[in-house]
């Protein structure tokens, strides 16, 4: 299965094909601009010498054209990047992982989007389409590490049965983590909010937190 991550050379997205490419998945890293994608898939390539990572540019719609898509453009391009591949991920799975987030002095806050989560918004733009989200709680820097297990549990929202068990087979497969099935799309809306908790822990005791739950067997 190809995997295009449109909107891809950011850092989470180049965080996320990096890792997805280590796990033995082929990976097509989108964006505007090509160019801008191979400089980017250059890169990943360079960091991890030693490591055989099947990932290619391409442009927003090639990455869109893969089987399974996943959305990872800043929060606030995430519904309009959605509508321009629209006519590419009918009836496919599209994950979302933004937050609606900014800082203020030295806090994060979290912001709510006109259908109140991100993951919503992207639904709302592809009517067709299965959207879940997931991932948004996962730190870019630890995503990218690729000599370290992530550590950490995965959770997916989605009003798509078909859609959950898809992402919980792809993001089960990266070392360390653990996917839940956390409800519907609509509780998206609280896992990015809760986002901006995690990240605020991170700068205040300058380490990298990992959400982690316990009770589940």
């Amino acid at each position: 299965m190809r995997i295009g991550i449109v909107g891809g050379t950011g850092p989470a997205g180049s965080a996320l094909a990096a890792r997805l490419a280590d796990v033995g998945y082929e990976v097509v890293l989108g964006s505007r601009s090509k160019y801008r994608s191979m400089e980017v898939v250059d890169s990943i390539v360079a960091q991890w010498p030693n490591r055989e990572l099947a990932v290619t540019p391409s442009d927003n719609v090639g990455a869109a054209q893969c089987e399974f898509v996943v959305i990872a453009t800043p929060w606030d391009a995430a519904a309009i990047t959605a509508r321009s591949v629209e006519d590419h991920v009918r009836g496919k799975v599209v994950v979302t992982m933004s937050n609606a987030l900014a800082r203020v002095d030295d806090e994060f806050v979290p912001l709510i989007p006109p259908r109140g989560s991100v993951a919503a918004s992207v639904q709302a733009s592809l009517p067709d389409s299965k959207v879940a989200a997931t991932l948004q709680h996962v730190p870019a820097q630890e995503l990218g590490d690729l000599d370290e297990p992530l550590d950490s549990d995965i959770l997916i929202c989605s009003d798509n049965r078909e859609a959950t068990d898809l992402v919980a087979e792809v993001v089960g497969k990266i070392p360390g983590t653990r996917a839940l099935d956390c409800g519907n799309l609509s509780n998206a809306t609280a896992i990015e909010a809760f986002t901006a908790v995690l990240l605020q822990l991170n700068t205040r005791y300058r380490t990298r937190v990992a959400l982690k739950l316990v009770g589940l067997e």
